[in-house]
């Protein structure tokens, strides 16, 4: 199913009710200067970033949206509730939203491409946009048949609300503050991060039909996300470094769940798929070279309708501004 209908931005704008719990959650993170820093809010702001982001990175994205390894339902709903916490929406928006981004990705209908339509726009404006604020169920029919998924994915602000008055109680106001509010900050500009600058910024070890990267940067914040171009190549993995020197701390996660019996059928690419890139002959390879710049230099044709859309507000500013006749 593509989300987008009629013209690729038709109907894009922010919509400003929704900025504003995302704007409070960032403004909630200045009452550090009142309340000060503890140890153990340092602690406990680390520790939850970082236990989120694997929930993210196990659930939503590796088993919700992938499927690459398999559980019981018990433990699916576990890893759909650790995935609530992050505050990004209910696991079916999530993950059915990350599906469209796998087939559409960088052509007109990718609802968040950074090269098609800006680094604000992937990072955060598709996701405060009123266009995507239903769950596109056809996408995630797959899941969307458990109602318990259905309700979490419907009350999805329950689990975070609990978790904050959680720390508020076993805290105070300082924990609340870096426990939650300066947490749940970070991590949403680290995931962010995937969809903005994993697509401009890094190597590309593999041909795909978009501009997916590595990035070793990406991969330390997000716990082994940053391996895209590995992952846009074979997306069914459960792994996303796939060499040993690839950092991925949600596998190694995954491995040890899988140890304990918590899930199993790890997916894992094969040899064939790894070592493609060495059958590339020597034009194919300079060409991922070439493209591997910091940062993607954008086309001549954006550069020219960026200009174009300057030229057409300079003009209607003309327009608006009375003009003063010159005293006699």
């Amino acid at each position: 199913m593509s989300i987008q209908t009629g013209s690729a931005q038709e109907a894009e704008k922010v919509t400003w009710l929704a900025c504003i719990p995302f704007a409070s959650v960032h403004l909630m993170c200045l009452a550090a200067f009142w309340t000060g820093v503890r140890v153990q809010d340092i602690a406990v702001c680390v520790g939850l970033y970082f236990v989120r982001m694997l929930a993210l990175t196990t659930g939503y994205h590796r088993y919700f949206s992938h499927r690459t390894f398999k559980t019981g339902r018990a433990f699916q709903f576990l890893l759909a509730l650790g995935g609530t916490l992050c505050v990004q929406k209910g696991v079916l928006w999530w993950a059915g939203h990350h599906r469209h981004h796998h087939r559409y990705s960088d052509a007109p209908e990718d609802i968040h491409s950074p090269t098609l339509r800006g680094f604000w726009w992937s990072h955060l404006g598709w996701i405060l946009c009123a266009k995507y604020e239903a769950t596109p169920i056809d996408n995630i029919r797959d899941f969307a048949r458990y109602p318990e998924l259905r309700w979490l994915n419907k009350h999805y602000l329950v689990p975070p609300v609990a978790l904050a008055v959680a720390l508020f109680f076993i805290g105070g106001f300082s924990m609340l503050v870096w426990g939650f509010f300066i947490s749940t900050a970070l991590l949403w500009h680290g995931t962010f991060t995937i969809n903005s600058l994993s697509h401009v910024f890094g190597n590309r070890r593999y041909k795909t039909t978009d501009t997916s990267r590595n990035n070793w940067l990406l991969a330390l914040i997000t716990c082994g996300e940053g391996w895209h171009n590995n992952h846009h190549y074979h997306q069914n993995t459960a792994n996303q470094g796939w060499f040993w020197w690839e950092w991925d701390p949600s596998y190694y996660l995954l491995k040890l769940m899988a140890w304990a019996g918590l899930v199993w059928d790890l997916r894992t690419p094969s040899d064939a798929v790894k070592y493609a890139h060495l059958r590339y002959d020597a034009q194919e390879r300079a060409t991922l070279r070439k493209s591997s710049r910091f940062f993607a230099r954008p086309s001549v044709a954006r550069v020219r309708a960026a200009g174009e859309k300057v030229r057409e507000a300079i003009a209607a500013a003309r327009e608006t501004i009375p003009v003063e006749e010159p005293a006699p």
